[in-house]
């Protein structure tokens, strides 16, 4: 056999005895039940840092291995890579069955938010409680930077405003700054310009800020929305302003120590929005040594977006769903419980 044959056949033998993981593209969200290994590939198993996932905790769905998965390919936020596979068995898909997520073609698609079946854009709302935040976060800038006289101690902060279905990420941004942003390295993104008043609030409701926070929602979902920085970033700040002078902020506030249920949760949105908008309501829980913290709500909503519009038409607007995420957990205090 001729050198350059054998050379063809030994590459051919590596490439049978050692196949591409397979990906059938999801969208959605995977809500975990167990903690389990988040490894970086189902064959062999290999998990840098030692990944697990956090029961009542929801993740970003990315793809499962096959058309009937076993595994769902997610993205775990603060791992190194962050996209990794876990078993179906280890929880549920938020919305009960995922679908295909079209990926958003820059220049075409830039610009444009997701439309629902009506044709009018869908979005989730993303709300975090910072001091649940805080406890698997300390060394933020933001964290180190709490305290219990803070804003954020009582109140909601500014996760994101996100631009659906989920995957509708980077429309037209360019390569370089998608290579900055998905390692979190945000401080080299570009600088995100507002004007003085909503650059001020947006600093008290997004505490992230300090870690460049605002840079990274616009590069992966304000590019999306068919906003400017400014219009993007002032209805993300208005929408947050209305949870936070709600009943539902008062309820977190005093329970502070103590514990809520997804259904008293749900129950103060109706109470502060209107019958049915605690049914466009997810709680996602973090998991603090043994601790079960809730750590997010997420809301959904149905717009567009104007000056005029209410978070209680937007979130009445939008899809019910069965799933309350998270059943229970701590409203936790400012500083390392």
């Amino acid at each position: 056999m001729q050198k350059g044959s054998v050379l063809l056949a030994i590459m051919a033998g590596l490439l049978v005895g050692s196949p591409a993981q397979a990906e059938v593209k999801l969208s959605g969200s995977f809500v975990a039940t167990r903690a389990c290994p988040a490894t970086q590939s189902i064959k062999s198993a290999k998990n840098p840092g030692n990944i697990a996932t956090e029961v009542g905790k929801t993740y970003d769905l990315l793809a499962g291995n096959k058309d009937l998965p076993t595994h769902y390919l997610i993205e775990v936020p603060g791992a190194e890579p962050d996209r990794r596979w876990v078993k179906v068995t280890c929880g549920h898909l938020a919305d009960g069955e995922a679908t295909e997520a079209p990926a958003a073609v820059p220049g075409k698609d830039a610009g444009k938010a997701a439309a629902s079946a009506s044709g009018k854009p869908e979005y989730v709302l993303a709300l975090s409680w910072q001091p649940a935040f805080c406890e698997t976060k300390s060394s933020k800038p933001e964290c180190r930077a709490q305290t219990v006289q803070g804003f954020d101690a009582t109140h909601f902060t500014l996760h994101g405003l996100w631009p659906q279905p989920n995957g509708n990420f980077y429309c037209g941004v360019k390569a370089s700054d998608r290579a900055n942003d998905k390692p979190g390295r945000w401080d080299r993104l570009p600088a995100v310009t507002l004007d003085a008043a909503t650059r001020q609030e947006l600093e008290t409701v997004m505490p992230g800020t300090q870690s460049a926070l605002e840079r990274h929602e616009w590069i992966k979902h304000g590019t999306c929305s068919g906003k400017n920085q400014q219009d993007f970033f002032a209805d993300a700040v208005r929408l947050a302003r209305e949870v936070n002078a709600s009943p539902v902020q008062a309820l977190f506030a005093k329970s502070v120590g103590g514990e809520l249920t997804s259904g008293q949760i749900r129950d103060a949105f109706d109470a502060a929005f209107g019958a049915g908008a605690g049914n466009r309501v997810r709680v996602s829980c973090v998991n603090d040594r043994g601790r079960r913290l809730i750590g997010e709500v997420t809301l959904g909503l149905t717009g567009p977006i104007e000056a005029g519009s209410s978070l209680s038409g937007l979130m009445l607007a939008a899809a019910a769903t069965d799933n309350a995420g998270c059943p229970k957990g701590l409203v936790d205090a400012v500083g390392r419980q």
